[in-house]
């Protein structure tokens, strides 16, 4: 797929010829909260047995929709119908209880609670004296997840696992319920290749068991590789309903953005500076060694490499989550000894978390209150926070990144993904930094707001900011980066210049198959 291609937008599409009942049917269903309307008039249809792909950019309103048909949202008018029948949901054990289950982007697993805890929790098998059976409930997860060929222990704590272990884990919690209609809202956004091929399998079977699946993804290759129909969101209104082989990836992006989309990754034409970072056989026990690089003012450097290289760690090093256990950071050629983030935001480091759910939003709190937290202590004194001005500063960032949101109020877990992961940029880029670390910064993003982020990136790069991107989408990697330095079990196997990096050999060098010497 070439999204620089020119796309011309096909028209209204008719509905693809559907036989045999529906499990779900979504019939003009409209939603509203204040100052937006998330959806208008919506139609969704799903048959058993099949894969339905919803497709469209951040704020389109597949995740209101996904909401409602699961019962956390009442629609403001329309109707949903399973398996022919009129169904109203006032909660979401409602919805479970008549045969839907999600899994959620954002991961909702309790760390302190076991695995089968997790995924039996509200419905524990009792014994005669009416007390959790946990032995009982460890069979029956062991027997699920043997099913599911997931390799874990059900008596591990949750908050050990990695993020791709806790996606399978939410994964085999929806499959437990035996669902007749499953949404999977980007269950791949965290796992790894073979974890992909391994979900694609799980997906197999429970077609074949007659089950209905709604796929909500951003990586085209995944829905033109399992689904059977494509529906389409633009904006909160429906667009069309395609079967999967009908369309190609050109056409697909018309369909979802409307427009025809420039080149994906942005030509920078920039020189690159001065070396501001020297980092030296930099090392952290048992998780990474020996890592050296330098890093220039004006460039962008990618992180590339497989679950558990190493990449993440390294970033949370740098920026003082976990200190390192040896090696030397140089900035501007002195020592950096940084023990703790706010040393390092103070010495001009910023980081955008790889998982914003986890480390990076307050999901509770406002767009404002979100953007504000890293530069409030510049604000405040003598007893006083100068709000008008921190919020005048606020505001300015969120029309340069074009954050959509009806006002800085607005709760930030109401915004998309893509407008969330700006919001945080936000923050940061509020600090002024002089390195700016970005981990997966486009994970859970739509085409059309992942080449908006790209000309950030690219923006500020040419502005002389310094770019560290960690990304496991090799072709992100490659269309952004000046040099490409891999990874592979901890150690740094290599770095290419933009001109050597091709993906066969970036992948021999993330696969341990090759070193750079």
């Amino acid at each position: 797929m070439n999204a620089a291609s020119s796309l011309a937008h096909p028209g209204p599409l008719s509905a693809a010829p559907v036989t045999g009942p529906y499990l779900l049917e979504v019939i003009n269903v409209s939603k509203g909260f204040p100052g937006v309307v998330a959806l208008s008039e919506v139609q969704l249809r799903v048959r058993p047995g099949t894969v339905l792909a919803l497709m469209g950019e951040n704020g389109a309103g597949k995740s209101t929709l996904m909401k409602i048909i699961a019962g956390i949202y009442s629609p403001d008018s329309g109707e949903l119908r399973l398996k022919g029948r009129p169904v109203v949901f006032g909660s979401p054990l409602a919805a479970l209880q008549a045969g839907i289950a999600m899994i959620h982007q954002e991961l909702n697993l309790m760390p302190h609670m076991s695995i089968a805890e997790n995924i039996w929790i509200g419905r524990e098998p009792l014994n005669s004296l009416r007390m959790i059976d946990h032995r009982g409930m460890h069979q029956r997860t062991s027997a699920l997840l043997a099913r599911l060929r997931i390799d874990l222990d059900p008596q591990e704590l949750v908050g050990s696992l990695s993020i791709a272990e806790r996606q399978m884990v939410e994964i085999a919690k929806a499959v437990s319920y035996d669902s007749d209609v499953l949404i999977m809202d980007e269950p791949t956004s965290a796992i790894t290749d073979k974890e992909v091929t391994h979900l694609f399998s799980i997906i197999a079977d429970l077609k074949a068991q007659g089950k209905g699946i709604i796929y909500i993804t951003h990586k085209m290759n995944e829905v033109f590789a399992i689904a059977d129909e494509v529906a389409v969101l633009r904006d909160g209104a429906y667009i069309g309903l395609q079967r999967a082989d009908s369309l190609d990836g050109d056409s697909l992006i018309s369909m979802m953005v409307g427009r025809e989309l420039s080149q994906l990754f942005p030509v920078r034409e920039q020189p690159i500076g001065e070396c501001l970072l020297k980092v030296r056989d930099l090392r952290l026990d048992g998780v990474f060694d020996g890592v050296s690089f330098d890093l220039h003012a004006g460039e962008i450097l990618g992180i590339a490499g497989l679950m558990g290289s190493g990449r993440t760690n390294v970033a949370e090093t740098l920026f003082g989550i976990t200190p390192s256990d040896g090696g030397q950071v140089h900035l501007d050629g002195q020592v950096l000894h940084i023990r703790e983030p706010h040393m390092a935001i103070s010495q001009g480091f910023a980081l955008l978390t790889e998982d914003r759910r986890l480390s990076g939003l307050f999901p509770c709190l406002s767009v404002l209150e979100n953007m504000e937290v890293a530069v409030l202590p510049h604000y405040a004194g003598g007893g006083f926070v100068r709000h008008k001005a921190l919020r005048a500063l606020c505001e300015d960032m969120c029309r340069k990144l074009r954050v959509k949101t009806p006002s800085l109020e607005q709760c930030i877990d109401t915004l998309s993904g893509g407008n969330q992961q700006k919001a945080l940029l936000a923050r940061w880029l509020m600090t002024q930094p002089r390195i700016l670390i970005l981990d997966e910064p486009t994970r859970g993003i739509d085409v059309g707001a992942k080449a908006e982020i790209y000309r950030l990136i690219a923006s500020l790069a040419e502005q002389g900011m310094a770019v560290i991107m960690i990304s496991s989408e090799l072709p992100e990697v490659l269309g952004m980066s000046d040099r490409v330095m891999v990874m592979h079990e901890g150690q740094l196997m290599g770095t290419l210049d933009r001109c050597e990096a091709t993906q066969e050999r970036v992948m021999q060098l993330a696969s341990g198959l090759d070193r750079v010497h």
